[in-house]
Formats: C-alpha cells, sequence, structure tokens
C-alpha cells in the first residue's frame, strides 16, 4: 500500500509568501520594510487576511513591526535560526582549511566571528606541539584579538575607533596596539586581504588573519594563524598570502562567486 502524498498547508504557504515579500527580492525599501498594503497589493490578497498573518506572526517572533513607520520586517527568531544553521555550516566546511593551515604552518589556526564587542573563536585546529590552548567557545574582547582586524575590515574608520575607546582598559599599554596601528591594519586589510598585528593573548609572538565572508560579499567571520616563533617580515606576509587564500576559498565553498572576491595586491601562493 503506497503512501499518501503529505497535505500540504495552504495557511503555513500564505505565511510563506509573505515571509518571501519582506525578503526583498531587491526592493529600494527593503531597509525601510514594507506596510500591510503595499504586502497585500504585491500578493493579491485582502489587506484583512494580510494583517491578521502578520500579527500572527509577530507573535511568534517571525516578523517586527516598526511602532513608528508601522512597516514590517523579518522578525529575531529567522534570523536566530539563521544565525544558527549558517554558524554550523560554517564550522564544517571551514575544517579542512584550518587543517591544511595548521599542517602547513605547525600553528594553531582558527575560526573566529565577531559578536558585539567581542571575538568569539568557534573552531581551532591546533599544531602539532603539545602545548596549546584550546580557544573554542572562548570570547575575548575584539581589541585583544588578532582576528580582530579582519573581522572590522568592513567598518567605518570612526566606528572602529568608537569601538577602540569604548572598550579599552583604563591604563592598558601598547599591548593592544596604538590606535594608529589598529587603522594601518584595518588599511592592510582592505587593500591586501589579510592582517599581520602584534600578539594580545597567549604565547604568541604574531597573529595573521583574513576575513572569510559570505554569500553576499559581507564579512562573516575570520580565519587567523597564530604564530607562536619568531619570523621575519616576508615569512609573516607568506603566511598571510596563504591564509587570505584559504579564507577566500572558504568563501567560494559558503557559496560567493568566485568573481565576487576582493582584488588583492598581493599573489595567492599554494600552501
Amino acid at each position: 500500500m503506497s503512501e499518501k502524498p503529505p497535505v500540504s498547508s495552504a495557511g503555513l504557504r500564505r505565511d510563506m509568501e509573505i515571509l518571501d515579500v519582506l525578503a526583498g527580492h531587491g526592493d529600494g525599501r527593503d531597509a525601510d520594510g514594507f506596510g500591510v498594503s503595499w504586502i497585500a497589493q504585491r500578493l493579491g490578497r485582502e489587506k484583512s487576511q494580510v494583517s491578521r498573518a502578520l500579527r500572527a506572526l509577530e507573535l511568534e517572533g517571525m516578523v517586527e513591526r516598526d511602532p513608528l513607520t508601522r512597516r514590517y520586517h523579518l522578525g529575531w527568531r529567522l534570523f536566530a535560526l539563521a544565525a544558527r544553521t549558517q554558524q554550523s555550516r560554517l564550522v564544517q566546511v571551514a575544517a579542512p582549511f584550518l587543517r591544511r593551515l595548521a599542517a602547513a604552518f605547525d600553528d594553531d589556526a582558527y575560526l573566529c566571528v565577531l559578536r558585539g564587542n567581542r571575538v568569539l573563536t568557534l573552531m581551532s585546529v591546533p599544531s602539532s606541539r603539545a602545548h596549546h590552548r584550546v580557544w573554542e567557545g572562548v570570547s575575548v574582547p575584539v581589541i585583544m584579538a588578532a582576528a580582530g582586524r579582519s573581522l572590522l575590515a568592513e567598518w567605518d574608520d570612526r566606528q572602529v575607533l568608537a569601538l577602540l575607546r569604548a572598550t579599552l582598559p583604563s591604563g592598558l599599554d601598547t599591548a593592544v596596539g596604538s590606535e594608529e596601528k589598529w587603522l594601518a591594519d584595518l588599511a592592510h586589510v582592505r587593500s591586501a586581504g589579510y592582517a599581520i598585528s602584534d600578539v594580545e593573548l597567549d604565547d604568541s609572538t604574531a597573529g595573521v588573519s583574513a576575513p572569510v565572508r559570505d554569500h553576499r560579499g559581507l564579512i562573516t567571520a575570520a580565519i587567523s594563524v597564530s604564530v607562536t616563533r619568531a619570523a621575519p617580515s616576508d615569512r609573516l606576509h607568506e603566511m598571510g598570502g596563504a591564509v587570505l587564500k584559504a579564507a577566500r576559498e572558504l568563501s567560494v565553498a559558503l557559496g560567493l562567486p568566485p568573481t565576487g572576491q576582493l582584488a588583492t595586491a598581493e599573489s595567492d601562493e599554494s600552501l
């Protein structure tokens, strides 16, 4: 006896149509949200029906309404679900790239994301040395993380300075770098695609990082290698090229079109 096909939920389908409209589809008013009348017109449905559906979706956190404009946006719950899904996939896809870097340089490699003004390590791949610190699940102030430079590369310099001044502990010395050095590191990420920063944590002498981009070309994470042995400048830049190459390949694996990658002044070098 064959199984009966699943019964389609007309209500669920109608709700999904509303969510699709709120997702924007490139409309110029995406940033401001959409009103009930416009959504109803777009879908060819009654305004009262769409209004009831939106209220129900709002109660579940699937949409939100601006109290001033009364326009609707996608809600916090959708973004929370998407973030968990993306994070899980990000770690899974990044694993082989981190292993390649850790093996190539025999230094610890990390996958990091920005959470507010802190850097969270999602994954770490240790070197062959016996002693290393596991950073997975640990978050540190962005000013103290090598990956912070790559994660903030899209920020305006004024935003970065405001963040540094708000989070820099009083009296902390140059272990976290001066504001001028921070801005120079950010400029290098934007032009060359990777950052080489002074040590902020653990027993490293330097950190090399590069941003990872999602399918939209936006920075979603960073790959970082902790350099634990003194290395000349040309060696650090060689590592920078390799980290950049890994970050670009990971970005493509996450859905970034190859043509959407940022140009770099440095040539890619294979590991």
